[in-house]
C-alpha cells in the first residue's frame, strides 16, 4: 500500500512567511490585519491560500484581500 503526499491547497502563516522571506511575527500580524494576500480564517487558525500568494508572487495581483477582515471585522 502506497501512501500519496496530498498537495495541500492553503499552506500555514511560517511557510508563507519563509516562502515571502518575511518573519512569521511580521507575518501573523499581516494576517490579522487582513493584508496577507489570501488569508483565510478556519476557527482559530488562518490559513494562506496557495494560490493567491503564487498570483501575488508572479505579479499578478497588487495584493489580495482573503476572508479573514482581521481583528476588527473588515
Amino acid at each position: 500500500m502506497s501512501i500519496k503526499r496530498c498537495e495541500c491547497k492553503t499552506i500555514g502563516i511560517p511557510e508563507a512567511a519563509r516562502i515571502l522571506g518575511i518573519s512569521r511575527s511580521l507575518a501573523y500580524a499581516l494576517a490579522r490585519k487582513g493584508e496577507l494576500p489570501g488569508t483565510i480564517a478556519l476557527g482559530k487558525r488562518l490559513v494562506v491560500s496557495r494560490a493567491a500568494l503564487e498570483r501575488v508572487l508572479n505579479g499578478e495581483i497588487q495584493g489580495e484581500r482573503g476572508d479573514y477582515g482581521g481583528a476588527g471585522g473588515n
